[in-house]
């Protein structure tokens, strides 16, 4: 590798790791803010304060308070949506740079030409954003467990297909990086979109629609229990004798997706 490829790949990594730790961050900070709100000592008076919560850091004292329906428009509203973005461009940079362009994408061996294996790589992201919108929204969508079973199927049938057509550590980092883009999509294509039709109805003063809301915060819990695999799997590129080069990295595969999330649910939970 060229010392200008390498430079490329330095800077990749380090913003999409700044990135990443500010995405993910903000992401438990608010799945724990819905568990640790509090109804509101004077319910009466704040009749659409659904709960709210004290904190102290830095030497502030702060009281966030929940609004079940936004009636205060506030002059300044905080998205926290570039984040993910940041985080999901600079990963694609890198795995373009290192996998289509660098390192072995397709098995030694493999019959196929890089060309091919570059569509399996994009087609592969693409086909985890629709799969996981497919799911989401057919009936399985009721129940948040219905989900994650047929997602963790998807996943794991996943790595099956790719660990036979690409190189197996390939094969692993895609499938942390299916994961990665489906979060992302979740924020841009579900969270802000339903979040600017809840605002746009309060300021046309129409009537509320909470499953808006109960949406985009599904979407958010997701995006929590997929982090811990998804670092997982990213991270296993360093460690390949034990992961994707050990004698069965299908079955580590299936056995540290679930372990990863339950991880992740704990953090979120009990912390």
């Amino acid at each position: 590798m060229s010392d200008l490829q390498e430079w490329l790949s330095l800077i990749l990594r380090w913003m999409h790791a700044i990135t990443g730790i500010m995405w993910i961050g903000q992401t438990y900070l608010f799945n724990w803010m819905e568990k640790a709100f509090e109804p509101p000592r004077d319910a009466k008076a704040k009749p659409n304060i659904s709960g709210e919560l004290w904190m102290v850091h830095g030497g502030g004292f702060y009281l966030v308070e929940k609004q079940k329906w936004p009636e205060i428009m506030p002059r300044v509203l905080h998205w926290f949506k570039w984040e993910a973005m940041l985080t999901w461009v600079s990963g694609f940079l890198l795995l373009s740079l290192m996998y289509w362009g660098g390192a072995s994408l397709l098995d030694y061996g493999s019959e196929l030409p890089r060309w091919k294996g570059i569509l399996i790589s994009s087609g592969a992201l693409v086909g985890a954003v629709g799969a996981y919108r497919l799911i989401s929204r057919s009936p399985l969508g009721r129940s948040e467990s219905a989900v994650g079973v047929a997602w963790y199927v998807f996943l794991v049938a996943s790595g099956a297909a790719l660990l036979n057509v690409l190189s197996d550590r390939a094969a692993y980092l895609h499938v942390g990086a299916m994961m990665g883009t489906v979060m992302m999509t979740n924020v841009w294509m579900t969270i802000i979109p339903n979040q600017k039709k809840i605002m746009a109805i309060s300021e046309a003063n129409g009537a509320p629609r909470p499953e808006l809301a109960l949406e985009a915060k599904r979407c958010s819990k997701h995006n929590t229990l997929m982090s811990m695999p998804l670092l997982f799997l990213m991270l296993s590129n360093h460690y390949p004798s034990i992961t994707f080069g050990g004698p069965h990295p299908l079955l580590l595969l299936a056995v540290l997706l679930p372990l990863g999330a339950y991880a992740a649910h704990l953090i979120r939970e009990h912390t």
